[in-house]
C-alpha cells in the first residue's frame, strides 16, 4: 500500500507559529461574521484605493532550522575583540542565573508596562530595587525606573533643569569631557528648543550665564574631578548641577549627591547587560526630592491595597504625557524595563560587597596596566583615574592601533597622537600582557604587584549604599533562583494569557526569534567597533532595512531611534531639517488629529513645533473640514501633520489620501505613526498613499517583546527626498556618517544603530514568515478583532465602526453607560478581568471610559472565546446591579480583583466565594491569583515612597 503524499501549504507549515486560529476555526469565525472568506472580510475593511498592487515576496520562508543556520553564518561575520574603547560602553559578565531566568524567560520579557499594578507586582518590585540601587549609589533621594540610554538621559536632564531651575538664563553648559555621543545628542535636543549649548572646561564655567551644567564623572578620557565647587557656584546663580556618573565607580568614589548635584544620570549597562552593539541598556536618572514631580520617565512607588497591605504601582501616572497633549514637554514612553530588571538583579546577586570587589578589581587591573606602560616609557594621563586613561604615543598611534588588532584588542583613537584604554570586568591578565605587547613591551602581570591605587583621597566614598536586606539575602544561587521565580509568579505576562491591549500589539515573540540575541557574536560587540569587525551586523541591518522598505514603500531606513517615541521625534527632526535646508525654517506648525497616537504631541513639542489639534468627526474619522481649515490657516508655516493609520479609533479612514494631499498642498510633510502597522503589512504601503515618514514599532508589529515596558525599537522610514536628513552619529566605527547611518543630521540616540542587539528578532520574524505569511498575519489580526466585536455586539456598544460595519485590527468597547446605569467604571471592569484571568485592554484611551481591544493574529479562537465569555459574564454582573439584584457597592466588580486571601476567613459579601474568585474564563487548576487586592492610587501619590521600604513595613502590614 503506497503512502499518500501530504501537502503542507506555506501557511500551514511556516506560519502557524504566529497565526493562532486554525483554518477550521477561521471557517467558524467567517460564519459568525457572515463572510465567505478572509479576503472578503479584508475587502469590506480596507479601502480598495489604498491597497498595494503587488504582493510581498521575500522568497521562500525559512524554517526554524534554516533560519538559525542562516543567522549563525551571518553572526560569524562579526569578530569579537576585547573592547577597551570605553566611552560609556563596557564588557560585562551576565550571571547565568540572570541570563536564563530573566533575559531568556518569557515570564519577564513578554510582560507589558505595569499600568495594571495588581498583576505587575513582581516586575514592580524588581524596578523598585533598581530605583533603590540608583538612589543609593548616586546619593540622591528619588530615581526613576529607567530611561533609554545615557545620552538621551543627559538630554532629558538638560530639559528638566530648564523647567525647574530658577535661573532665567537661556544657555546650558556641557563639560567638554562628556562622551562625544552625549554631547551630540544634547545638542540635537537643544536646537529645536532654542537652548544654547556651551561646551567647555568645567573651570571655565560662568554660572550666571546658564540655567544648568552637566559634568561627566569620570570624564571620557578618565579624569576624576570633584565637582562640589562648580555645583556650589551654580547654586549661587540659581542654576542646577548635573553629573553623568558611572554607577560601578560610585561603589568606590564620592557620589554626586555628596557633591551637591541636583540630578544624576548614567548607564547601568555594565551591571550585567551585554554590549549588544549599542543596546538595549537601561539608563538611570536620579534627582533631589524637591524635583521629583518634574522627573521624566516612569516612577515606581509604594502604596497599599484594599486590605491595607503594601503594594507597588507606577506613581504619578498622570505624568504620562499623552494626557497633556499639546502641553507635553517630555515623552515618557522611554523606558528599558527588562534591562533595568537585569541590572537590579545584578546588584541583588552581587550585593554591595560584590559590586565593590568588582570595581576594585577593575581599578587594580587598570593601575597595573598603566604602570607597565609607564615603565616602558609612555606618558599616562590623567594622574588619577578609575578604569580609563590615555597614552601619548605620537606618530606611533596607527602602528599601535594595528598591533592591538593583531592581539584582538580594540583601543580608542584619541586625536592624532593618543590612545585611550578602558578596562572592564571581562579583562583577564592575559589581555594586559597583550596590551603591553601591542605597545612593544614585554612584561608579565607578576612584574607589577597590585598594591598601588590612583584614586585621590578626597574622592573616596564615605557613605554606605545598598543597605536594604534585599541586597544581602540572596547570595546563594538557589535563593536567587527562587526569588526571581517568586517575582515572576506575581505577574501576568503573555506566557499566561492574552494581553488584548489596543495600539500595543502584544503578539507572540517566538523562541526561535529570540535565540540569537544572547549569542556572543551579536551580544558582545562594542557600538564603536571598527566597521570590518561588525560585517555580520551590517549585513543584517542592510537586509532588514531593505525588507522594511519593501513592506512600507519607503526609500530609506534609519535604525537609530531606540523606542517608538524616539522614532516619532527623529522623524519630526528629519522633516524640520528638510524644511530648513530649503530655506523654510519658519515652518513650525504641526497638525495632530485627536485620533492620532497619544505620544505624538509630546514628540512634536520636543521637535520645537507648535501643536494644533484637529477635531474628529462623529464616526471617529479626522474632521476633514476642520483639517482643511487649519491647514489653510497655517499656510506657509505648516511643517507637518501627524496621523495614525488605521486611526487610533480602530478604523481605516477612507479620506487618508485627501489628508495627505491637503498637507502637501500647503508645503507640509506627512508623518504617519507606525503604531498600527500590524493592520497594514502586506495590504497597504504607507509610502505609497502619501506619507513621507513613519516610525515602525519593531516591539509591536515585528515581534520584539515589550519586556515589561521596554526594550523598544522605533526605526524610521522615509521617502527619498528626506533621506539626507536622517540622524547621523559622531562615532561610526571608521565609516563616514552618511555611509554608516544614512543621514548627516545630529544623533537622537547614544549608539549609531540604537538597540542593535534586538534587531535579529525582527529579522528572524520576517525571514520565517515571508511575504505571504506577513500578509496572512495582518489579515488574521483584522479577523480576530472583528470576531471579538461581533461576539460582544449587543452586550456592549462598539464605537467607530468603518463604512462597511467593520473595525480594523482593534475595536473600542464603550463602557461609559454603565457608570450611570450601575455605578460601574471602566476601572471596575478592568480589575474584574483580572479575576477572569486576563490583562485588561487599554483603558480610557483614546476615549475616556472605554476599553480598546487588540487581540493580534497570535491568539487562537479558544482564547478569543474565553475573553468574550468573560466580557459577556461581566455584562451580566452589571445587569444584576442595574436590576437591583446585587448591592451596587458590594459586588464582584467593585471588590475585584480577588486574591487567595479572600478565600480564607470570614465572608461578608452578598455573592459567593466561587462567583468572586472563579468567574467565567478563569482556569480552575491553573488560575492566576493576583498577589494584592485593588491598589489605592490616591494613597500612593499622596505618600510618595520610591525606594524599597524597610521589612518592618511589610510585617506591620501583615499584622
Amino acid at each position: 500500500m503506497a503512502f499518500e503524499p501530504t501537502e503542507y501549504l506555506p501557511y500551514d507549515f511556516a506560519n502557524r507559529r504566529h497565526i493562532g486560529p486554525s483554518p477550521e476555526e477561521m471557517a467558524d469565525m467567517f460564519a459568525a461574521l457572515g463572510v465567505e472568506s478572509l479576503d472578503q472580510l479584508i475587502d469590506q475593511t480596507v479601502p480598495q484605493d489604498i491597497r498595494q498592487s503587488t504582493p510581498l515576496d521575500f522568497g521562500k520562508p525559512k524554517s526554524e532550522r534554516e533560519l538559525l543556520w542562516h543567522m549563525r553564518q551571518v553572526a560569524q561575520k562579526n569578530t569579537i575583540f576585547t573592547t577597551m574603547i570605553g566611552q560609556g560602553y563596557h564588557g560585562t559578565v551576565t550571571p547565568p542565573a540572570i541570563q536564563r531566568n530573566i533575559l531568556e524567560n518569557p515570564a519577564w520579557y513578554t510582560a507589558y508596562t505595569p499600568y495594571q499594578p495588581e498583576i505587575s507586582q513582581g516586575r514592580l518590585e524588581a524596578l523598585l530595587n533598581y530605583q533603590t540601587m540608583v538612589s543609593d549609589l548616586t546619593g540622591l533621594e528619588i530615581a526613576n525606573a529607567s530611561l533609554l540610554d545615557e545620552a538621551t538621559a543627559a538630554a532629558e536632564a538638560m530639559t528638566m533643569a530648564q523647567r525647574v531651575a530658577k535661573s532665567k538664563a537661556g544657555a546650558f553648559f556641557v563639560d567638554e569631557n562628556c562622551h562625544p555621543q552625549n554631547i551630540a545628542v544634547m545638542k540635537t535636543r537643544a536646537e529645536p528648543l532654542g537652548i544654547e549649548v556651551i561646551v567647555g572646561a568645567p573651570d571655565d564655567l560662568e554660572p550666571e550665564a546658564v540655567f544648568g551644567a552637566i559634568f561627566q564623572y569620570p570624564g571620557t578620557y578618565g579624569h576624576l574631578t570633584d565637582f562640589t565647587p562648580h555645583i556650589a557656584k551654580l547654586h549661587d546663580a540659581k542654576a542646577l548641577g548635573i553629573v553623568v556618573a558611572d554607577p560601578l565607580m560610585l561603589t568606590l568614589l564620592k557620589e554626586p549627591g555628596a557633591m551637591g548635584a541636583d540630578i544624576a544620570v548614567g548607564s547601568t549597562q555594565r551591571f550585567g547587560v551585554p554590549l549588544g552593539f549599542g543596546g538595549p541598556h537601561a539608563a538611570y536618572m536620579a534627582c533631589r526630592d524637591a524635583y521629583k514631580r518634574a522627573l521624566p520617565g516612569r516612577l515606581v512607588g509604594v502604596s497599599v491595597d484594599a486590605r491595607g497591605n503594601k503594594a507597588y504601582r507606577l506613581s504619578l501616572q498622570t505624568r504620562e504625557q499623552h494626557i497633556r497633549r499639546e502641553k507635553a514637554t517630555s515623552n515618557v514612553c522611554t523606558a528599558q524595563a527588562l534591562l533595568a530588571v537585569m541590572a537590579s538583579f545584578y546588584a541583588v546577586f552581587h550585593g554591595p560587597k560584590g559590586l565593590k570587589a568588582i570595581a576594585q578589581r577593575i581599578h587594580r587591573k587598570t593601575d597595573r596596566l598603566a604602570r607597565g606602560l609607564e615603565a616602558g616609557g609612555y606618558r599616562i594621563e590623567p594622574e588619577y583615574f578609575f578604569d580609563t586613561f590615555t597614552v601619548e604615543v605620537g606618530a606611533l598611534q596607527g602602528v599601535i592601533l594595528e598591533a592591538g588588532r593583531r592581539e584582538r584588542i580594540n583601543f580608542r583613537k584619541v586625536g592624532e597622537t593618543k590612545i585611550g584604554i578602558t578596562v572592564d570586568e571581562t579583562v583577564r591578565p592575559a589581555v594586559l600582557e597583550g596590551v603591553w605587547r601591542a605597545f612593544g613591551l614585554d612584561f608579565s602581570r607578576d612584574d607589577f604587584p597590585a598594591d598601588y591605587h590612583r584614586v585621590p583621597e578626597a574622592l573616596v566614598r564615605e557613605t554606605e549604599y545598598l543597605t536594604h536586606p534585599t541586597f544581602h539575602h540572596n547570595r546563594a544561587e538557589t535563593e536567587m533562583m527562587r526569588y526571581m521565580r517568586r517575582l515572576a509568579d506575581r505577574d501576568l505576562a503573555l506566557d499566561r494569557a492574552m494581553i488584548p491591549l489596543g495600539s500595543c500589539t502584544m503578539k507572540l515573540n517566538s523562541a526561535a526569534e529570540m535565540m540569537a540575541i544572547t549569542w556572543p557574536d551579536f551580544a558582545n560587540l562594542h557600538p564603536f567597533a571598527p566597521a570590518d569587525q561588525v560585517q555580520g551586523y551590517h549585513e543584517m541591518i542592510e537586509d532588514l532595512s531593505a525588507k522594511l522598505c519593501e513592506i512600507t514603500g519607503y526609500d530609506a531606513m534609519s535604525m537609530q531611534p531606540n523606542s517608538g517615541a524616539q522614532g516619532e521625534y527623529a522623524g519630526l527632526l528629519t522633516i524640520a531639517a528638510y524644511h530648513k535646508a530649503r530655506g523654510e525654517a519658519h515652518r513650525r506648525i504641526c497638525l495632530i488629529p485627536v485620533s492620532a497616537h497619544g505620544t505624538n504631541p509630546a514628540s512634536a513639542q520636543m521637535a520645537g513645533m507648535e501643536v494644533i489639534v484637529v477635531k474628529s468627526a462623529e464616526n471617529g474619522d479626522i474632521d476633514l473640514n476642520d483639517f482643511r481649515q487649519k491647514a489653510a490657516e497655517a499656510g506657509d508655516k505648516l511643517a507637518a501633520c501627524m496621523i495614525t493609520y488605521p486611526s487610533t479609533h480602530g478604523v481605516f479612514e477612507e479620506t487618508v489620501r485627501e489628508v495627505c494631499d491637503i498637507t502637501h498642498r500647503y508645503g507640509g510633510q506627512v508623518y504617519m505613526d507606525g503604531a498600527n502597522l500590524n493592520a497594514l503589512v502586506g495590504l497597504v504601503k504607507p509610502g505609497e498613499i502619501g506619507s513621507d515618514v513613519s516610525h515602525l514599532n519593531l516591539h509591536k508589529t515585528f515581534c520584539i517583546p515589550h519586556g515589561g515596558g521596554g526594550p523598544g525599537m522605533g526605526p524610521i522610514g522615509v521617502k527619498a527626498h528626506l533621506k539626507p536628513f536622517l540622524p547621523g552619529h559622531p562615532e561610526t566605527g571608521g565609516q563616514s556618517v552618511y555611509e554608516a547611518t544614512g543621514g548627516r543630521e545630529g544623533p537622537v540616540s547614544g549608539a549609531p544603530f540604537g538597540s542593535a542587539s534586538i534587531l535579529p528578532i525582527s529579522w528572524a520574524y520576517i525571514l520565517m514568515m515571508g511575504g505571504s505569511g506577513l500578509t496572512q498575519a495582518t489579515k488574521v489580526a483584522i479577523l480576530n478583532a472583528n470576531y471579538i466585536a461581533k461576539r460582544l455586539e449587543g452586550a456592549y456598544d462598539i464605537l467607530f465602526i468603518g463604512a462597511h460595519g467593520r473595525c480594523a485590527h482593534e475595536c473600542i468597547i464603550d463602557t461609559r453607560p454603565f457608570a450611570e446605569s450601575a455605578g460601574v467604571t471602566v476601572d471596575d471592569i478592568a480589575k474584574r478581568l483580572i479575576d477572569n484571568g486576563f490583562h485588561a485592554p487599554t483603558m480610557s484611551w483614546p476615549v475616556a471610559g472605554t476599553l480598546m481591544v487588540e487581540p493580534t493574529e497570535s491568539e487562537t479562537k479558544a482564547e478569543l472565546d474565553r475573553f468574550c465569555d468573560a466580557m459577556l459574564a461581566i455584562r451580566e454582573e452589571i445587569r444584576a446591579i442595574e436590576e437591583g439584584k446585587i448591592d451596587p457597592e458590594n459586588n464582584p466588580l467593585k471588590r475585584a480583583p480577588h486574591t487567595v486571601e479572600d478565600l480564607v476567613g470570614e465572608w461578608d459579601r452578598p455573592y459567593s466565594r466561587e462567583d468572586g474568585c472563579y468567574p467565567v474564563g478563569a482556569f480552575r487548576v491553573d488560575k492566576y491569583w493576583p498577589p494584592v487586592n485593588r491598589v489605592d492610587n490616591v494613597y500612593g501619590d499622596r505618600h510618595l515612597v520610591c525606594t524599597c521600604p524597610p521589612l518592618e513595613d511589610y510585617l506591620d502590614a501583615a499584622e
